[in-house]
């Protein structure tokens, strides 16, 4: 069976993701979002959705953006 990257657990529906030309066998997105989503740039958790980008960084969200001196980014109201 396929075995995990992430946590080495060796799962019969495991798949595959791949980025930027390197593939990794994940047992669940959980494990695949911890070995490969983006981190905030201001808080660290990891980036499971679109995020906010501006200056180059992204952010979970437009607070943290903001905290980091971002100005353009908005949370919607």
């Amino acid at each position: 069976m396929p075995r995990c990257d992430q946590c080495g657990n060796d799962y019969d529906k495991a798949f595959q993701l791949t980025k930027e030309g390197r593939t990794w066998t994940f047992d669940s997105f959980e494990c695949a979002i911890q070995a490969v989503a983006p981190t905030c740039a201001n808080c660290g958790v990891r980036i499971a959705g679109h995020g906010v980008e501006e200056g180059g960084q992204i952010y979970c969200c437009a607070h943290c953006a903001r905290q980091k001196g971002a100005q353009a980014v908005r949370d919607r109201a």
